[in-house]
């Protein structure tokens, strides 16, 4: 019985676990193609979104090309201007001129929401 008991605890934690960050892309997010590069919980060919979220959780600045810019501002740049050196190799891609700024602002609300 104590067997059972512990397998249906250890069951429920991970249930738990994984429902924390059961969440799916935002529609935004596959409009504009960065399911390409990137998914909610794994890395790809860009970093995993939580673990972009995790990276900046309590942060309120962000050093862009040797700036610093508040959070929010900055990151909305990089994604919006590209950058490397943050997540290795890889750079990312500018992408101003094919997505909305509002659109890459709402995007990295939601991904530094992912941390809460």
């Amino acid at each position: 019985m104590r067997y059972i008991v512990n397998g249906m605890i250890a069951a429920a934690g991970l249930m738990a676990s994984s429902c924390a960050l059961a969440v799916d892309m935002p529609p935004l997010a596959k409009k504009n193609k960065c399911v390409a590069c990137h998914a909610i919980n794994t890395k790809g060919v860009g970093p995993a979104w939580v673990d972009v979220s995790r990276m900046y959780k309590g942060m309120t600045k962000y050093t862009y090309r040797e700036k610093e810019y508040p959070l929010m501002e900055g990151l909305v740049m990089k994604v919006s201007k590209g950058g490397a050196g943050n997540w290795g190799t890889m750079p990312m891609p500018g992408n101003a001129s094919v997505v909305k700024e509002a659109d890459i602002r709402e995007l990295v609300q939601f991904i530094l929401g992912l941390t809460k």
